[in-house]
């Protein structure tokens, strides 16, 4: 089996300097995932993260044995996704991850990444492994828009059982703050396995019945990405909810958390934060755009796919009908009608799609734009602003059925994942 390089020099280390009069402290290793490991090293910097962040919050900590296997856990997870992308030709280059570097110092307040930098340094965050992290966290995004998002399928009876539902619960226009608990159950447990699973989760409810608050619980218990930050879902449209969660909360009060409930991801606790009505707009602004997709696969690398697109560009720029192109060329179900997406609402595309396409005039063309999905040139046709009609509804609806089929299917494509590894801890 394949040992990371910093293991096998600190053996090497051990080996020159065993006569020296000075001990020597080995990193051991605390778990192998699959042809990789973490080692203790690698795991108290990120636990020694995980409590700063903690603390900045406010948030009392859990008890470290319990947070330090909270953050094993997701180092684990990290690992897994990570050794995916690699094997699925996914990438994130220097370029990629810079870009999205500036962003994040342009919204912690910083006019350069070399300032923001300065600071993290400061606060004695290794910037090298904070970079790191983005680019993993990059990986985890597009990983979950190709693995799941873009999978999910959602039919019209799905969407007029929706509505239904929410008409008759009459919970339109109400927004809630939320936090929440997870414990995730692995697809094939046993059923003695899931009784252990549900006394942890009965575990964090007693705590928190106790009196204990719910950040603390939720970093000492939750399996959720959100965890380390309290639990803390934000504000949902109430109509964006699945039932399993909106039929306990349109009884709730601010304050309160929910009985234990059950999913086939595991067993969750919600926590009503506060509650608010939201005017929605009377209008919106549509956006009739095309495009051509060119995938990547684990034949077709970005730098291919990105260079076939390019050839693209020059050719429509030179004055190639764009829709004749995509006929030719998109790899995307709307390549037979040159592309055309038809009327697109907000929330409707991928973020880094609706970006680029937001920023667009009427007839201009993009410049290379990268999604989960590959890479696309964009090209806006018109725009029209509209009443919130009954197809607008549906269109609505559609996107909260995908927000909420989204985080059960990403759970269930992380248990998978899982369970298809090797994982000892040591």
């Amino acid at each position: 089996m394949r040992i990371k390089s910093i293991f096998l020099l600190l053996l090497c280390c051990v080996s020159i300097s065993a006569s020296a009069a000075e001990p020597v402290t080995l990193d051991r290793i605390r778990a192998v995932v699959n042809d990789d490991v973490i080692t203790q090293q690698e795991l108290t910097l990120r636990l020694n993260a995980a409590i700063k962040q903690l603390q900045k919050q406010g948030t009392l900590l859990p008890d470290n044995n319990i947070l330090e296997k909270q953050v094993l856990e997701r180092m684990i997870t990290e690992m897994l996704q990570s050794q995916f992308a690699k094997e699925n030709g996914l990438r994130v280059d220097d370029a990629q991850l810079e870009k999205a570097l500036t962003r994040v110092a342009q919204q912690n307040k910083f006019e350069s990444v070399a300032a923001f930098r300065a600071k993290l340094e400061k606060d004695g965050i290794d910037f090298n492994k904070f970079r790191e992290e983005i680019r993993a966290e990059i990986v985890s995004v597009r990983l979950r828009e190709r693995e799941v998002d873009s999978k999910l399928l959602i039919s019209e009876s799905d969407i007029e059982d929706y509505l239904a539902t929410q008409a008759n619960q009459g919970n339109k226009g109400e927004e809630l703050q939320l936090a929440h608990i997870l414990i995730v159950v692995p697809e094939q447990a046993s059923a003695e396995s899931i009784q252990t699973y549900k006394r942890r989760a009965e575990e964090a409810q007693s705590k928190l019945k106790g009196g204990a608050p719910f950040a603390q619980v939720a970093a000492g218990y939750s399996d959720a990405k959100d965890a380390l930050q309290g639990g803390l879902l934000g504000w949902r449209p109430a109509d964006r909810l699945p039932s399993l969660f909106s039929d306990p909360l349109s009884k709730m009060k601010p304050g309160e958390v929910s009985p234990l409930l059950r999913s086939p991801t595991g067993f969750h606790l919600i926590k009503l934060l506060e509650r608010k009505t939201s005017d929605t707009p009377v209008f919106i602004t549509q956006t009739h755009a095309r495009h051509i997709l060119i995938k990547t696969s684990e034949l077709v690398s970005e730098n291919e796919a990105k260079a076939r697109l390019q050839e693209i560009k020059q050719r429509i720029d030179k004055g190639a009908d764009f829709a004749e192109q995509a006929r030719l060329h998109s790899e995307d179900g709307s390549a037979p009608q040159g592309g055309d997406l038809n009327w697109l609402s907000p929330g409707e595309t991928v973020p880094e799609f609706e970006k680029a396409m937001d920023a667009l005039k009427a007839n201009q063309v993009s410049s290379l734009v990268q999604s989960g999905f590959g890479w696309h040139l964009i090209q806006v046709l018109e725009r029209r602003n509209t009443d919130v009609s009954v197809e607008q509804k549906k269109q609505q609806a559609r996107n909260a059925i995908r927000s909420y089929k989204s985080d059960d299917a990403y759970q269930d494509w992380l248990r998978q994942l899982r369970d298809r590894a090797f994982i000892d801890y040591r």
